[in-house]
């Protein structure tokens, strides 16, 4: 027997009780857990984009060289990071909505300290905030594992891409304010290219509330409470467990492998195009509109992507993604002065992104059972964030050295070991079930189990 909204709730979160008209049914708890997420993530996406558009803009000015420009957004994905893991466990023993709270306001602390370190021209405290601004990121990623705990295994890409769509509105936008923000700092002595950091530490503010009022019941003590429980089961939770886990499921290692990949490749390209621009006469507004092109390309279609992957398979949106990733970077890296072609080129960069984390995220969920998913899920954007921070550190000497169209070559070649594990798991067809959603159970749940 299914249980109600309210013995749902209850058991999940005690200090929670259910609304008396409340849902009685899996699909009214998403309509009450969807929206909030959305919403998180329109802020989140707002602030996230508005901040970063200028990062390597704002990073030379403080720190005095082009050469340096590279560390900022490459601070930020460090700290994204660094807070999965972490987040990840505290989201395991407590519920989504303490992770994504605290992120939130560590990411509004970070964009706060960015502003400071501006105004006071020191670059060592400019990389710090920049490190707090990537729990925002890192609370936008989880976000879309928080979709997923309740969302029938056959839909479950289409639920992830729903709640990455929802960045859309705020990251599309984010760049575009980035100079009326500027300008509202105007005569403060704060650099024109912070301003966007004061607006984004409100931002993430305001979505830790809504967050901390609204996100109830917590969808994944939800999950968890509708799962049947084996007798005498124990709840590891660890990155060893993790690690554990994914090396015991080859689904789980393509997942970790195309979001790494897809990530790396996409942030590497992205950071340093807005300083290669520059370079050829673009103004803060082109840049805007160049990285509000890429972004809608990132989020705008994730829902096309999560049809695809729920129903061709994920393996088929992987093949995709690599596709879509080496073809932006050939239109981007040989563009020259061709702002036109530059701003194609990253449209097609965030599509193949698009493309490899919903599928990945997708399979690594599907791929993975029990106690250990959260904690696989924070390894898997720790590897990611890292990889792409290894990658973003390194573009800023790239481009110093061998230029923008150099950057673009070595980034399509990041792709090369995650094509060559696609092709073999296609043609060998190793764990071939998980490239496809499980059949829909009962319930749903995204603990991967029903109840009768």
């Amino acid at each position: 027997m299914t249980p109600t909204a309210r013995e749902v709730t209850a058991a999940a979160d005690p200090a929670d009780p259910a609304d008396p008209a409340g849902p009685a049914d899996l699909a009214g708890l998403r309509r009450r857990i969807t929206p909030v997420l959305v919403v998180s993530q329109i802020l989140g996406g707002l602030g996230v984009a508005t901040g970063i558009a200028l990062a390597t803009v704002l990073a030379p000015q403080v720190g005095g060289s082009d050469a340096l420009s590279g560390l900022a957004p490459t601070a930020t994905v460090a700290g994204t990071a660094l807070l999965s893991v972490p987040l990840a466990a505290l989201m395991s023993a407590r519920g989504r909505r303490p992770g994504l709270v605290l992120a939130y306001l560590i990411g509004s602390a970070g964009a706060a300290v960015v502003v400071l370190a501006s105004a006071l021209g020191s670059f060592p405290l400019l990389l710090l905030g920049m490190a707090g601004f990537g729990a925002a990121s890192s609370a936008n990623l989880q976000a879309r594992f928080a979709a997923a705990d309740l969302a029938e295994p056959a839909r479950r890409a289409r639920a992830i891409s729903l709640v990455v769509w929802a960045t859309t509105v705020g990251a599309v936008l984010g760049p575009n304010i980035a100079a009326p923000a500027g300008r509202s700092v105007s005569g403060s002595g704060i650099p024109e290219a912070a301003g966007p950091f004061v607006w984004a530490s409100g931002v993430f503010l305001l979505a830790a509330v809504v967050v901390a009022v609204l996100l109830r019941p917590d969808p994944l003590l939800t999950a968890r409470a509708l799962a049947p429980r084996e007798e005498g089961e124990r709840r590891e939770r660890s990155l060893r467990s993790a690690v554990r886990a994914v090396r015991e499921s080859p689904g789980a290692r393509l997942a970790l492998v195309t979001v790494a990949a897809s990530h790396t490749t996409m942030v590497s390209i992205m950071s340093m195009t807005p300083l290669a621009l520059s370079h050829h006469g673009a103004g803060v507004q082109l840049i805007g509109l160049v990285i509000s092109g890429h972004i809608a390309g990132m989020y705008a279609f994730s829902p096309v992507m999560g049809i695809l992957s729920d129903r061709l398979g994920r393996l088929a949106v992987i093949g995709l993604a690599v596709g879509l990733l080496a073809f932006a970077a050939l239109l981007a890296g040989t563009a020259g002065a061709s702002h036109g072609r530059v701003a194609a080129g990253l449209f097609l960069l965030g599509l193949g992104w698009s493309a490899g984390l919903v599928s990945g995220s997708a399979l690594l969920t599907d791929s993975v059972e029990g106690p250990a998913r959260t904690e696989v899920q924070g390894l898997s954007d720790l590897a990611m964030n890292a990889a792409a921070g290894i990658g973003g550190a390194a573009a800023g000497l790239i481009v110093a050295q061998g230029g923008y169209g150099l950057l673009n070559l070595l980034g399509a070649g990041l792709l090369l070991p995650l094509a060559a594990l696609a092709v073999r798991r296609a043609v060998t067809g190793t764990g071939a079930a998980q490239d496809r959603p499980p059949a829909a159970t009962g319930t749903g749940t995204g603990t991967g189990t029903g109840t009768g």
